[in-house]
């Protein structure tokens, strides 16, 4: 039975850009494990109310339901131990862990303010109430304001991102030959990007543009095939 994952759902039912649930989605192709994807929508809490809680991802395996992107990937690791490691041991487990706050408390927000008026318009019409009062509340800006000045802004995006750079100088991946969950999490915010925006935030010829594309052609083209808003 395959293990079914709920996952935030754009316009196009096709369209999927959870920053999170990318990062599952990587996972579950790095553990070779069959997954059923279930459309969410921001307006659709009802639906996973059964999680005890009310955001994507979620993930259903038999009598097991996981929410929270890490609590799901070290739940992925520990039941499957048999697939291929996430983590490769207890001390890449640890480095994962700095990599998911690095993620959440720096690249996150920054990336935030350069495409969220662009994701406004790739959710689905019945989210788009929701997502931008919910969004301006967060900011205390509009949409708009918050967006405004990015062909400046991103300048620090890129610069926040050089550790990655200069990681990339001396191997493909972080967990070095071959990719590790740690990867997965800095590429589902990227990814979130490139389903929802046409903005060009890495230059062609940066290695962490080189990086995310061989990321996401890694399980037949999983993230680099992925339909955009």
């Amino acid at each position: 039975m395959p293990i079914v994952l709920y996952e935030l759902a754009g316009a196009n039912p096709a369209v999927k850009f959870s920053p999170y649930c990318w990062r599952i989605r990587m996972a579950l192709a790095h553990k070779e494990l069959a997954v059923r994807s279930v459309a969410w929508h921001f307006v659709d809490k009802e639906m996973i109310a059964f999680s005890g809680q009310s955001k994507v991802p979620v993930v259903v395996d038999g009598e097991r339901t996981i929410s929270d992107s890490w609590a799901i990937a070290e739940y992925l690791e520990d039941a499957y131990r048999d697939r291929p490691s996430l983590f490769g041991g207890a001390i890449g487990r640890g480095e994962a862990f700095f990599v998911n706050g690095w993620v959440d408390s720096t690249i996150q927000p920054m990336l935030s303010t350069l495409i969220v008026r662009d994701v406004l318009d790739a959710v689905a019409p019945d989210d788009r109430a929701y997502f931008r009062s919910s969004r301006e509340a967060r900011f205390g800006r509009t949409l708009e304001e918050v967006q405004a000045g990015r062909e400046t802004r991103v300048l620090e995006l890129r610069r926040l991102l050089s550790p990655v750079r200069r990681m990339l100088r001396q191997q493909d991946y972080f967990g070095g030959l071959h990719p590790s969950y740690a990867d997965y999490i800095l590429f589902g915010s990227l990814q979130w990007a490139r389903c929802t925006s046409r903005f060009q935030l890495l230059e062609a010829d940066d290695p962490v543009n080189d990086w995310f594309n061989r990321v996401g052609g890694l399980f037949d083209g999983l993230g680099a095939s992925a339909p955009r808003a």
